[in-house]
């Protein structure tokens, strides 16, 4: 019989209202069978949006388990979006109307085999991040001085364009990390990027064309055309989005992810870049909206400058978030508008009141300007490079077979099979040896084809997974093992 982590003989032991049973003599980890269990719960409907799910420190203790175990399967659940969680109140179950836009239930739910089911052993997400290192102590400290301050304005309702004192930190922030010099009465903030593109789809008015590269961030795409009605798909090349292609396309804004394109990873040059702002500042009305989604990870070179610093007509409207670097549920993200539409925004947006509470704004600005982000950024960007450089030597005599691109920034790669096999091959052969990876074709905003290319994303892969998740893709792909290699 296997041992238990408290060191008792295997056996099966059922919890709470959640029924969870965790079997340590099978080989699943216990994380994972929590994890799948809450999952399958919160699918089959049983556990209902906004119910409360045990804390992590009860349900390790019930489960005589350490609360590691637990913390691993509650972050993955939350990086995948079926629970959230609420600072001090614990976690909650999100609605399902939430979990639409997830991955297709066939990556992750179990492959059946012969007479037995097989769950993944890894899943290379490319849409999760890295938990397992949140600064706990340290935002429950600043949330801790905030609360039991003498200050209790927060608890008032705030400037809708955001706290002065957030702006003014984002704003010192960006001109060190990004080199973008830009006044705080220029930022507004928001809960979400979402929120923000629907802000800007109200103050712009509809009607307007955006001009987007395929593939690209599908969730920005489908927002877009539903409340402005018309998508010009444009194409790109390694350099990224067509110049001449978008002059022609007739669009009014070109939505573009030119330090670290998504999905692709491609890097916008500088040539590319110029050409854009030449068309926007061809006529008063076009801008472009630059969303800078995980610029703090690179992990060569410098740093890629914001396009907005480039910027000398006025013509880029900026969009950053926290939701990459810090957590999801840290739901705040910001504009940095040109002057014409700060104008408009004080016209038409500051009718819309702040979507993101103060106290969660004070924190925030506290932990960059205390320099708790600094050191969270750095460390997470040696989490992140640790596993990118990882899994790229565990893939290196996979080259015969593959491309390997998007690498030295972000949190996921590309995968480009050179012999032949499709990307449905390709996904449906990884989930059968048990890892999930995925197509390109899913990011695609029109034409469906299929790329020959998939997706491995790494932030919420563990390290010591890495080799095993890769000798099981090895397999897959029937890839046979060099003389000079041991198992």
């Amino acid at each position: 019989m296997k041992q238990n982590e408290k060191g008792g003989a295997g056996h099966k032991r059922s919890l709470y209202d959640l029924s969870i049973t965790l079997d340590t003599d099978a080989g699943t980890p216990l994380y994972e069978q929590i994890y799948l269990h809450i999952r399958n719960e919160i699918r089959q409907g049983k556990l209902s949006k906004g119910s409360r799910l045990p804390s992590t420190r009860y349900l390790a203790g019930y489960l005589q388990i350490s609360r590691t175990t637990v913390d691993l399967a509650y972050s993955q659940l939350v990086s995948e979006g079926y629970i959230e969680s609420s600072p001090y109140r614990g976690y909650y179950v999100c609605g399902q109307e939430e979990l639409y836009h997830l991955e297709p239930a066939e990556r992750i739910t179990p492959v059946r085999t012969s007479a037995s089911e097989k769950t993944l052993f890894c899943d290379f997400s490319p849409a999760g991040v890295d938990l397992t290192h949140f600064p706990h102590a340290t935002w429950r400290k600043l949330s801790r001085e905030i609360l039991t301050g003498e200050d209790q304005t927060f608890l008032q309702l705030g400037d809708p364009q955001g706290e002065p004192e957030l702006r003014e930190t984002i704003a010192g922030y960006l001109y060190q990390a990004r080199g973008m010099n830009v006044s705080p009465d220029r930022i507004v903030i928001g809960a979400g990027n979402d929120f923000l593109l629907l802000l800007l789809v109200t103050m712009l008015g509809t009607g307007l064309t955006y001009a987007m590269e395929s593939p690209t961030y599908l969730k920005a795409c489908e927002l877009l055309r539903s409340f402005s009605g018309r998508i010009a798909e444009i194409p790109n090349d390694s350099a990224g989005m067509l110049a001449d292609a978008l002059k022609e396309s007739g669009a009014d804004i070109a939505y573009v992810m030119p330090s670290h394109q998504f999905p692709l990873g491609t890097v916008m040059p500088v040539g590319r870049r110029m050409r854009l702002l030449e068309w926007a500042a061809e006529k008063a009305d076009r801008y472009i909206i630059e969303d800078d989604y995980d610029s703090e990870f690179r992990y060569r070179g410098k740093p890629i400058p914001a396009l907005q610093g480039m910027d000398i007509c006025d013509k880029v409207i900026y969009l950053g978030t926290f939701s990459k670097s810090i957590a999801p549920a840290i739901r705040i993200s910001y504009l940095v508008l040109p002057e014409q539409l700060t104008e408009l925004y004080r016209q038409r947006g500051r009718r819309i009141s702040s979507t993101v509470s103060r106290m969660d704004q004070m924190v925030l600005c506290e932990f960059i300007r205390g320099g708790y982000f600094e050191r969270h950024l750095n460390r997470m960007r040696s989490v992140y490079k640790n596993r990118h450089d990882l899994l790229l030597e565990e893939l290196r005599d996979f080259r015969e077979i593959l491309r390997i691109s998007g690498e030295n920034a972000g949190s996921h790669i590309l995968l480009t099979f050179q012999n032949g096999m499709t990307e449905e091959e390709a996904v449906r052969r990884a989930a059968e040896a048990g890892v999930g990876v995925y197509g390109l074709s899913r990011y695609l905003i029109s034409r469906k084809e299929d790329t020959g290319t998939v997706l491995l994303g790494y932030a919420t892969v563990q390290e010591n997974q890495i080799h095993d998740a890769v000798q099981l893709l090895r397999g897959a792909w029937g890839l046979k093992f060099h003389e000079n290699e041991t198992n």
